[in-house]
């Protein structure tokens, strides 16, 4: 399969970036073709401007942004590793769905239509590999609006039999090294079954 991994924290040495070392040894390993985008690494500008405000409904992309959009347009399966903060997506995370999954990319309004048709037919699986400072009662409290994010929005856009898989370690902020290696591991035997 080709798969694009879009990895998302401004720590090089963080325990999300564990997690996506984890994941591409897993993915090279089974044979998989990768693409990586490292957000923070690549310092992607997630500013959706006024610019971008005003030409959204035309389709095309921003020539800045045209790898990106290659990129999606490449992959059956993508997996975004990041970290939960404030229940969602970190904001640079954010700005790429904003700017990348734009129209013509990954959806278009045709003239006269009030529905999106999805562009994204390529796309049949969304691996999401999180950290969760709070526990998994506290994100259910609070409606788990990151995972709505992907489950909903974001798959709405792909292939109608695209299968999202959700990888979360809740409390990171208080868990133990042996914890975090079984995590560690549980994202690896996840990934195997890609």
């Amino acid at each position: 399969m080709n798969v694009l991994v879009v990895h998302c924290h401004p720590v090089a040495d963080s325990f999300v970036a564990s997690a996506r070392d984890r994941v591409l040894r897993t993915l090279h390993r089974t044979g998989h073709v990768v693409r990586v985008t490292d957000l923070y690494a690549e310092e992607f500008d997630p500013c959706f401007d006024a610019h971008d405000r005003r030409t959204h409904l035309e389709p095309g992309t921003v020539p800045a942004l045209e790898r990106h959009a290659a990129d999606l347009r490449w992959c059956d399966s993508l997996v975004l590793v990041y970290p939960t903060w404030w229940s969602g997506q970190p904001a640079m995370l954010k700005g790429w769905i904003d700017r990348v999954w734009a129209n013509g990319v990954a959806w278009t309004l045709p003239a006269g239509s009030n529905r999106v048709r999805p562009l994204l037919r390529n796309v049949r699986r969304i691996v999401v590999v999180t950290t969760h400072g709070s526990s998994k009662l506290v994100n259910a409290v609070q409606g788990e609006g990151g995972k709505r994010v992907v489950t909903r929005a974001l798959r709405s856009l792909c292939s109608r039999r695209c299968r999202t898989t959700w990888v979360a370690m809740y409390g990171v902020d208080t868990s133990t090294a042996a914890e975090r290696r079984t995590f560690l591991d549980r994202v690896e035997r996840r990934l195997a079954k890609l």
